[in-house]
């Protein structure tokens, strides 16, 4: 049995039993992966794949246990280098990151640029996507962390560490009347097209969810996935924005009104997924402390222990909401 033969098969599963795009990704030939494959099912005694001719329909129930034990197998060899890198080369390696558009243009900057001065020699890579995508890429291992909003709790196999809570504003042409107004209220808001976020994107349920408990129906003339589509169409006058509040530069939209929007909505939670059993490189610890201060090394590997307990980590999770400061 070789590793190589459990990555083809862990790749194949990955890519939805289809070989020739797992040979594409592991960069070798289909019927070297296929090859290997029926090696391994030999040399084990068992069929991991259903096929129909040359063609794989899914795993077979013995398959779907051995693709379990592979992939923890392959996690663990990954853990092994990383704790040789970290005694070999312990100022170089990669990170790679993944985020909303939300989190990568307007909260990393600062910490990028402090990681890069400390960690030259690291490269970094950001994937930016959905929180679904994030979450996959994370849970997979193509993500050494997944920051988000959303989406990172439906995978049984990250742990998630909160790191600040935020709320919303209205964006607004100057001069709109909503500026000349008191107190911003949610039934001022709902007398205008609204422009924000679109669904399982930036907490969106909490402005639907704020306006249904107040009996209010919103206009919603155009739905978009990041803030800089949002103020564009503010800036075009196809409605009011509400989006969030770290999304506003102060310099650069010196040309909106931004209103504060915080006591209308209930404030959202930004949180950084690991993966379960993983080992972390000294970099990633201190990647994690400069996004999210209060969480230093002590607290992640208290996580990372308490892996198998879920009332436990759901437990230290409320602790460091409570920690989370207001962004």
């Amino acid at each position: 049995m070789k590793l190589r033969q459990l990555q083809y098969v862990t790749e194949v599963v990955k890519n939805g039993m289809n070989v020739t795009a797992a040979a594409e990704k592991l960069f070798t030939s289909q019927p070297g992966v296929s090859s290997q494959i029926k090696r391994l099912e030999e040399e084990l005694g068992v069929t991991i794949f259903e096929r129909s001719g040359k063609h794989i329909n899914g795993l077979t129930p013995e398959g779907v246990l051995l693709v379990e034990r592979f992939t923890v197998i392959l996690n663990e060899v990954d853990n092994v280098k990383r704790i040789a890198d970290d005694f070999s080369h312990p100022d170089s390696g990669m990170l790679s990151i993944a985020t909303t558009h939300t989190q990568a243009r307007y909260v990393l900057p600062p910490v990028i640029n402090e990681f890069r001065k400390r960690y030259p020699k690291v490269q970094l890579q950001i994937n930016q996507g959905t929180p679904e995508q994030i979450a996959s890429l994370t849970d997979t291992g193509k993500a050494d962390i997944g920051i988000a909003t959303e989406a990172l709790e439906l995978f049984d196999n990250l742990i998630l560490l909160p790191c600040y809570r935020w709320n919303r504003c209205l964006i607004v042409p100057k001069g709109h009347p909503l500026v000349k107004q008191g107190l911003l209220t949610l039934e001022a808001i709902a007398e205008h097209p609204i422009i924000t976020y679109t669904f399982g994107v930036a907490d969106r349920s909490v402005i639907n969810r704020a306006f249904t408990q107040r009996g209010l129906s919103m206009n919603v003339v155009l739905m978009a996935a990041d803030a800089e589509v949002i103020k564009t169409y503010v800036r075009n006058g196809l409605g009011v924005g509400i989006c969030a509040r770290m999304a506003y530069d102060r310099k650069q939209d010196h040309d909106l009104a931004v209103l504060d929007a915080g006591n209308l909505f209930d404030s959202s939670v930004t949180s950084l997924a690991i993966r379960k059993n993983a080992v972390l490189r000294e970099y990633v610890y201190e990647f994690i402390q400069l996004f999210a201060s209060h969480l230093n090394k002590g607290v992640v590997d208290q996580a990372l222990k308490a892996h198998n307990d879920n009332t436990l980590q759901e437990k230290l999770y409320r602790e460091h909401v409570k920690e989370a400061e207001m962004r």
